[in-house]
């Protein structure tokens, strides 16, 4: 991740401790190669487990989201997502804890990060096939969520290669995942920062489509 990466010293056993002015960390990467993550709308896992809810236009499908029942600052989140107020929608999610933090998050002085994805989908059909849109979005959120001062937070965009089921046919486009970490050194702190982050990454997506509407 890009920004400010200093740390204070700390002695044996102590905890590094994260920069005071140490703003939230935000970077974004393309892929679309081969073996690349790809994604189908809609989109359902067999024998009747998770699928794809169209929460834009069924919004009270939110409901049938399990990940929603058990965090609700993911439920708001995707709430904001899904609204008039949104170019975007959600179209897959998931949340969870861990005490792994790569050699990167060290400037954050945690033991637990929280986490979630999001994938992301424009609203607006002939948005979805545009290439520049996705890279012009991603660069403008990217740029927003780094100007958050003083939170223990990373955020990654990734611009990634999504089918889209129409009728009887299928059409390449693009669709971006949205991943954002909290950090603390207990998972109950962890969580609130990734909250926070959270609801602010809603604001600022809100802010974006603001200009496109």
């Amino acid at each position: 991740m890009e920004g400010n990466r200093s740390v204070a010293s700390a002695g044996p056993g102590s905890f590094p401790v994260f920069s005071r002015d140490l703003p939230l960390q935000a970077d974004f990467a393309i892929e679309l190669g081969r073996d690349d993550e790809t994604l189908e709308v809609p989109w359902a896992t067999p024998d009747g487990g998770p699928r794809y809810y169209d929460l834009k236009r069924q919004p009270e499908a939110l409901a049938h989201i399990e990940e929603t029942v058990h965090f609700g600052e993911l439920r708001d989140f995707l709430f904001v997502i899904n609204s008039p107020a949104s170019v975007l929608e959600s179209a897959k999610c998931d949340a969870w804890a861990t005490t792994e933090l790569n050699s990167e998050e060290e400037i954050f002085g945690a033991v637990w990060k929280f986490g979630s994805y999001v994938d992301l989908v424009f609203s607006g059909r002939e948005a979805r096939f545009s290439f520049p849109d996705h890279e012009e979005w991603m660069k403008q959120l990217t740029a927003l969520l780094k100007a958050v001062p003083d939170i223990p937070a990373s955020a990654e965009l990734l611009l990634r290669r999504c089918y889209y089921h129409e009728n009887e046919n299928v059409r390449a486009g693009f669709y971006l995942t949205f991943y954002l970490f909290g950090y603390g050194r207990a998972e109950a702190k962890a969580r609130q920062q990734w909250g926070i982050a959270l609801k602010l990454a809603g604001n600022a997506i809100t802010q974006l489509s603001s200009h496109r509407m």
